[in-house]
């Protein structure tokens, strides 16, 4: 990475001594390799939250922290308008570290030495994993998938919370979320969210997904749609989902578990 201007850097993890000792080893580098340390942060919605505002050049980022994971981080900070570099930090096992050299992910393991983190930062800029390799690398390493989907709307990043999704519909080129307060616009395909989140969304339809505690009921269609055999009746919400003939036993027995 060009040296002209100080490389801008910001720092996620939820331990504190973690954080001090990676400004330490900044300021030990800052002769050989100019930076400024941007800010710090000690959870995944916090730096997301400054980083959506306040772009920077690199990411030292811990993977392990509660609520959103490091690896989730990255993935929803490649869909900025200006991405930065992210390296990893980690106490992982050799088994997961095999998983960051197999996707091409520079990493830094705990506890974090002068010379190693000086030959990361000097890599950059370094090929940086795409939304999907981080996609599956996350769903690896936790079992499974993210806890937030991301979308953009007028022009900033926004978070969803899985868990208060209750449908996912495509339509055309998006998919809607759903939540008890509004939807979303999401860039991912129905077929992707599926399969990355079989245990709580069950598929209804073609174009419809729904979240497994989220069905209150079903009714059988009376021929005023031809796309549905029936509906699903949901929690919350007045609105009703339509089903296949092909999905109508599955989804039946899933409302009957």
């Amino acid at each position: 990475m060009p040296q002209s201007c100080p490389v801008k850097i910001f720092i996620v993890d939820d331990e504190t001594l973690a954080r001090e000792r990676l400004r330490s080893l900044l300021g030990d580098l800052a002769a050989v390799f100019p930076h400024a340390v941007a800010g710090e942060a000690a959870n995944a919605q916090s730096a997301l939250a400054f980083l959506r505002e306040n772009p920077v050049d690199v990411v030292l980022c811990d993977i392990r922290m509660p609520g959103m994971d490091g690896i989730e981080l990255a993935l929803h900070l490649t869909r900025l308008p200006a991405p930065p570099a992210v390296i990893f930090t980690t106490a992982y096992d050799n088994f997961a570290v095999q998983a960051f050299e197999l996707n091409a992910l520079d990493y830094l393991m705990k506890p974090v030495r002068l010379q190693r983190l000086l030959a990361a930062l000097q890599k950059l800029p370094s090929p940086q994993a795409d939304a999907a390799q981080l996609a599956a690398l996350g769903q690896h390493l936790r079992g499974g998938g993210r806890s937030h989907l991301s979308c953009h709307e007028r022009g900033r990043l926004l978070l969803v919370p899985v868990n208060e999704v209750l449908y996912l519909r495509a339509d055309l080129k998006y998919v809607t979320a759903r939540t008890l307060a509004r939807e979303y616009l999401l860039d991912d395909t129905l077929a992707q969210l599926e399969q990355e989140f079989p245990e709580r969304f069950l598929r209804l339809h073609r174009a419809v997904l729904v979240a497994r505690e989220a069905l209150a009921g079903f009714e059988k269609a009376n021929g005023e749609d031809n796309e549905a055999y029936g509906w699903a009746l949901l929690r919350g919400l007045p609105e009703k989902l339509p089903i296949s003939r092909r999905q109508w036993a599955t989804a039946k027995a899933a409302g009957a578990a």
